[in-house]
Protein backbone atom coordinates (compact mmCIF):
# COMPACT_ATOMS: atom_id res chain seq x y z
CA UNK A 1 0.00 0.00 0.00
CA UNK A 2 1.19 3.48 -0.89
CA UNK A 3 0.97 5.79 2.06
CA UNK A 4 0.30 9.52 1.98
CA UNK A 5 3.92 10.41 2.74
CA UNK A 6 3.50 14.16 2.41
CA UNK A 7 0.90 14.37 5.16
CA UNK A 8 2.55 11.66 7.23
CA UNK A 9 5.98 13.30 7.24
CA UNK A 10 4.49 16.79 7.65
CA UNK A 11 2.43 15.63 10.63
CA UNK A 12 5.43 13.91 12.21
CA UNK A 13 7.50 17.08 11.73
CA UNK A 14 4.76 19.11 13.43
CA UNK A 15 4.61 16.64 16.34
CA UNK A 16 8.40 16.72 16.75
CA UNK A 17 8.55 20.52 16.61
CA UNK A 18 5.64 20.92 19.03
CA UNK A 19 7.09 18.46 21.52
CA UNK A 20 10.53 20.07 21.31
CA UNK A 21 9.12 23.56 21.92
CA UNK A 22 6.93 22.37 24.79
CA UNK A 23 9.65 20.38 26.52
CA UNK A 24 12.34 23.03 26.03
CA UNK A 25 10.04 25.80 27.28
CA UNK A 26 8.94 23.75 30.27
CA UNK A 27 12.53 23.03 31.28
CA UNK A 28 13.92 26.55 30.76
CA UNK A 29 11.07 28.95 31.59
CA UNK A 30 8.66 29.45 34.46
CA UNK A 31 5.17 28.24 33.50
CA UNK A 32 3.29 30.16 36.17
CA UNK A 33 -0.45 29.61 36.58
CA UNK A 34 -3.60 30.50 34.66
CA UNK A 35 -3.99 33.63 36.78
CA UNK A 36 -0.37 34.72 36.42
CA UNK A 37 1.15 33.17 33.34
CA UNK A 38 4.90 32.93 33.24
CA UNK A 39 7.07 33.36 30.14
CA UNK A 40 6.91 29.61 29.44
CA UNK A 41 3.11 29.27 29.49
CA UNK A 42 2.51 30.49 25.94
CA UNK A 43 5.21 28.41 24.16
CA UNK A 44 4.31 25.27 26.16
CA UNK A 45 0.65 25.66 25.21
CA UNK A 46 1.35 26.41 21.55
CA UNK A 47 3.83 23.55 21.32
CA UNK A 48 1.25 21.17 22.74
CA UNK A 49 -1.40 22.40 20.31
CA UNK A 50 1.04 21.99 17.41
CA UNK A 51 1.83 18.42 18.48
CA UNK A 52 -1.88 17.52 18.69
CA UNK A 53 -2.55 19.04 15.28
CA UNK A 54 0.40 17.10 13.87
CA UNK A 55 -1.08 13.88 15.23
CA UNK A 56 -4.44 14.78 13.68
CA UNK A 57 -2.68 15.06 10.31
CA UNK A 58 -0.28 12.10 10.60
CA UNK A 59 -2.55 9.39 12.00
CA UNK A 60 -5.13 9.41 9.18
CA UNK A 61 -2.31 9.69 6.63
CA UNK A 62 -0.87 6.41 7.93
CA UNK A 63 -3.89 4.52 6.57
CA UNK A 64 -4.61 6.71 3.54
CA UNK A 65 -3.04 6.03 0.18
CA UNK A 66 -1.28 8.95 -1.37
CA UNK A 67 -0.35 10.12 -4.81
CA UNK A 68 3.03 11.33 -5.91
CA UNK A 69 3.19 15.13 -5.81
CA UNK A 70 6.05 17.39 -6.81
CA UNK A 71 7.78 19.43 -4.15
CA UNK A 72 6.22 22.89 -3.96
CA UNK A 73 9.53 24.73 -3.93
CA UNK A 74 8.29 28.33 -4.59
CA UNK A 75 5.69 28.05 -1.84
CA UNK A 76 8.17 26.54 0.57
CA UNK A 77 10.77 29.23 -0.11
CA UNK A 78 8.17 32.01 0.28
CA UNK A 79 7.07 30.70 3.68
CA UNK A 80 10.66 30.27 4.88
CA UNK A 81 11.52 33.79 3.67
CA UNK A 82 8.47 35.22 5.47
CA UNK A 83 9.44 33.48 8.71
CA UNK A 84 13.05 34.68 8.39
CA UNK A 85 12.04 38.29 7.69
CA UNK A 86 9.64 38.31 10.63
CA UNK A 87 12.06 36.60 13.02
CA UNK A 88 15.14 38.61 12.14
CA UNK A 89 13.35 41.89 11.45
CA UNK A 90 11.02 42.11 14.43
CA UNK A 91 13.40 44.07 16.67
CA UNK A 92 14.57 46.50 13.98
CA UNK A 93 11.47 46.82 11.77
CA UNK A 94 8.85 46.61 14.51
CA UNK A 95 5.85 44.34 14.63
CA UNK A 96 3.80 46.34 12.10
CA UNK A 97 6.34 46.44 9.26
CA UNK A 98 7.75 42.95 9.90
CA UNK A 99 4.28 41.38 9.89
CA UNK A 100 3.17 43.22 6.75
CA UNK A 101 6.31 42.22 4.82
CA UNK A 102 6.03 38.61 6.02
CA UNK A 103 2.40 38.35 4.89
CA UNK A 104 3.14 39.81 1.46
CA UNK A 105 6.15 37.49 1.02
CA UNK A 106 4.14 34.43 2.02
CA UNK A 107 1.37 35.32 -0.43
CA UNK A 108 3.62 35.82 -3.47
CA UNK A 109 3.36 32.27 -4.90
CA UNK A 110 -0.44 32.20 -4.53
CA UNK A 111 -2.20 31.43 -7.81
CA UNK A 112 -4.59 34.37 -7.38
CA UNK A 113 -3.23 37.44 -9.20
CA UNK A 114 -3.32 41.00 -7.99
CA UNK A 115 -1.93 43.14 -5.21
CA UNK A 116 -5.12 44.53 -3.70
CA UNK A 117 -6.03 41.32 -1.86
CA UNK A 118 -2.43 40.92 -0.69
CA UNK A 119 -2.43 44.42 0.79
CA UNK A 120 -5.83 43.90 2.43
CA UNK A 121 -4.59 40.59 3.87
CA UNK A 122 -1.38 42.24 5.12
CA UNK A 123 -3.33 45.04 6.81
CA UNK A 124 -5.80 42.61 8.41
CA UNK A 125 -3.12 40.21 9.72
CA UNK A 126 -0.94 43.09 10.90
CA UNK A 127 -3.84 44.68 12.79
CA UNK A 128 -4.77 41.35 14.37
CA UNK A 129 -1.17 40.67 15.35
CA UNK A 130 -0.81 44.13 16.87
CA UNK A 131 -4.08 43.76 18.81
CA UNK A 132 -3.28 40.29 20.16
CA UNK A 133 0.38 40.74 21.08
CA UNK A 134 0.64 44.43 22.03
CA UNK A 135 -2.75 44.97 23.65
CA UNK A 136 -4.10 41.55 24.53
CA UNK A 137 -0.89 39.97 25.83
CA UNK A 138 0.95 43.26 26.53
CA UNK A 139 4.20 41.96 25.11
CA UNK A 140 7.14 44.33 25.01
CA UNK A 141 8.27 44.63 21.43
CA UNK A 142 8.78 47.58 19.12
CA UNK A 143 5.71 48.58 17.12
CA UNK A 144 7.45 50.67 14.44
CA UNK A 145 11.00 50.73 13.06
CA UNK A 146 13.58 52.29 15.34
CA UNK A 147 15.81 54.67 13.45
CA UNK A 148 19.13 55.66 14.99
CA UNK A 149 19.36 59.30 15.54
Amino acid sequence: MRRDWHDLLGGVAMVATGLFVSIYSQLHYDIGSLRQMGPGFFPVTLGGILAVLGLAIALPAWRRSGTARPLALPEMLAILAAIAVFGFGLQTLGIVVATAIAVVLASLPAPRPGWIWRCVLAVAVTALTWLVFKHGLRMTMPVWPEFPG
